[in-house]
């Protein structure tokens, strides 16, 4: 079996403006902010919806990824799921619970092209914003150096999906509605890594922070009633985890909730530092998120990792380990809102 090319299973990129790290945020006015959400949901029209693809990347040599010069072209679905126990490679999600209405399609533009990721909802006990988790690859650009823009988070897309054919919104044709990123949080690990190479993929987590939206025009978290709690270095090998994603290449569409079941192991090929397990999710399911003492039943757990990268030939899906590196990060969106950590 060939182990050698490795690619970022997501969509690349995110927010407007630079963002220093730890830098103090001034108080926003509502009105303005509100502006920029609308612009940002005016922003997708389907047209542009229909264009985003997800990113890949491939190993081509030692600490060496490049960009795969034309992503899969979307096929059929996934088998559908009861989210029973076992080993689970990839199949749509069909049990009901919190994880449908916690997980989410991203949109993000880079470059001039536009982008898909998956991201997750997250605890953060903060009435004035909502948190989600992602991929870094998901929120920043490492080679260009920026954040990504118009970047924005669609909660349980798999219960509408737009058919895009219409000329109707793309926000008001799903579930809830759409939430903009007002902030965008990454870990220097990350962004100074020059490239998506062995450096990146051990700090591969990121965080948006999210304003009012939606349908209702509230907090995403709020709104919805549902998050999903995140933990630090409570991973061993053999703890058996969820994945979750929205994976738009190969045999998937981009539609379904897709996910995997089953026990973690490491990635021998990076001296252990992420995590792997069974699964054939694709492209566009980068920074859906792992969770550990999942009850199938309420659709919670608990958030210990994200789709991060996979090898070409290898069902295998990997993520890095969260620990005190991560925590900043979540500490950062939740105090400041946007930046680097240091």
């Amino acid at each position: 079996m060939n182990r050698t090319p490795l690619r970022a299973l997501v969509a690349f990129a995110v927010i407007a403006s630079t963002m220093a790290a730890g830098s103090a945020t001034k108080p926003v006015d509502p009105g303005s902010a509100a502006a920029e959400h609308q612009r940002i949901v005016d922003f997708w029209t389907n047209e542009r919806v229909s264009q985003a693809i997800p990113r890949d990347f491939v190993k081509t040599g030692p600490g060496r990824y490049a960009p795969v010069a034309k992503p899969d072209k979307p096929g059929k679905p996934g088998g559908g799921g009861s989210g029973g126990g076992g080993t689970i490679t990839g199949a749509s999600w069909n049990g009901a619970g919190a994880v449908a209405d916690t997980t989410g399609k991203v949109l993000f533009a880079m470059g001039g092209s536009y982008y898909v990721c998956s991201a997750s909802l997250v605890t953060d006990n903060k009435s004035d914003r909502s948190i989600v988790l992602t991929a870094a690859h998901c929120i920043y650009d490492e080679a260009g150096e920026a954040f990504a823009t118009n970047w924005m988070f669609i909660p349980n897309y798999d219960a509408a999906p737009a058919s895009l054919t219409t000329s109707g919104s793309f926000c008001d044709s799903t579930k809830w509605g759409c939430w903009s990123a007002t902030g965008l949080v990454a870990h220097n690990g990350y962004t100074s890594a020059g490239s998506f190479n062995d450096q990146a993929v051990v700090y591969d987590f990121g965080f948006a922070v999210l304003g009012s939206g939606g349908k209702s025009g509230g907090q995403a978290d709020a709104t919805i009633g549902k998050t999903q709690t995140i933990a630090y270095d409570v991973n061993d090998g053999g703890v058996n985890v969820y994945a979750f994603g929205y994976p738009a290449a190969k045999k998937y569409k981009g539609n379904d909730l897709v996910y995997c079941a089953g026990p973690t192991g490491f990635d021998p090929l990076m001296g252990d530092q992420t995590y792997k397990i069974a699964c054939d999710m694709t492209g566009g399911s980068s920074g859906g998120p792992w969770m550990r003492d999942f009850s199938t039943s309420t659709g919670s757990g608990v958030l210990t990792s994200v789709n991060s990268y996979g090898y070409s030939g290898d069902n295998s899906m990997h993520g890095p380990k969260f620990n005190s590196n991560t925590r900043a990060a979540f500490d950062l969106a939740v105090t400041v809102g946007s930046g680097i950590v240091p």
